[in-house]
């Protein structure tokens, strides 16, 4: 079931949204070669409970941490652990709250130094293919007309786009309905109505789109090995 917030709801979920932008803010700043995902899991911790917020991944579905980092060859669901970052890593940080009874989700790739063209262009043509998303993300228009715009874009630039996973509608519940996916055709799926909320999640591959999920049962890695 599709939950309509209202315009009061939407500016408490307002709230939870910045604090994930100023946690990933803090990130950032502290991300470069020598530093360990779960030095910054801690921060991230310690940060959105100085706010008054809680960790929106922490034992959700029993995820162990604050953070899903998911460096390279990983697409989601990275956990933290105490292997240093190097020169030329990529890393996607994905960080949750909640506060005030409503959750925030948001994620970034960072690069880790000097990280090879070819991969500046996955993360450039990554963040573009969002905001395609964005643009479709309008009042009239269907889910499916979101990942068209995701899909077609980045399958244009020769990349995959992963089919298994999806961005979500988000409220008093991290998962919602209804699911956003990152491929599809005009005119199909969900309508979009005023008072949805979406979170859109490109989960774009250099290569093949196919992915494979690891022992831990939550990493999840691109099937070629390749970022």
């Amino acid at each position: 079931m599709i939950v309509i917030k209202t315009p009061e709801e939407i500016e408490i979920m307002r709230e939870s949204a910045i604090l994930v932008s100023r946690t990933l803010g803090l990130i950032a700043k502290e991300i470069k070669p020598g530093i360990t995902s779960l030095h910054l899991d801690k921060l991230a911790e310690e940060f959105i409970r100085d706010h008054g917020a809680e960790p929106g991944f922490l034992g959700l579905y029993g995820f162990p941490n604050t953070l899903c980092v998911s460096p390279n060859t990983q697409v989601v669901h990275g956990i933290p652990n105490a292997v240093p970052l190097v020169d030329g890593d990529i890393i996607s940080v994905d960080c949750g709250v909640k506060k005030n009874g409503f959750y925030g989700d948001h994620a970034y790739t960072f690069e880790v130094g000097e990280v090879a063209p070819e991969v500046k262009k996955l993360l450039q043509i990554t963040k573009e293919a969002l905001y395609e998303g964005v643009r479709a993300a309008k009042v009239g228009n269907r889910t499916e007309d979101i990942g068209n715009a995701v899909q077609v874009y980045c399958e244009t630039h020769g990349y995959g786009v992963v089919r298994e996973l999806c961005g979500h509608g988000i409220g008093r519940k991290m998962h919602e309905d209804p699911e956003v996916p990152n491929y599809g055709k005009r005119g199909r799926g969900k309508k979009i109505t005023n008072g949805m909320v979406l979170a859109i999640e490109p989960m774009i591959n250099m290569g093949t789109r196919n992915i494979k999920q690891h022992k831990d049962g939550w990493t999840i890695t691109t099937a070629d090995n390749k970022p």
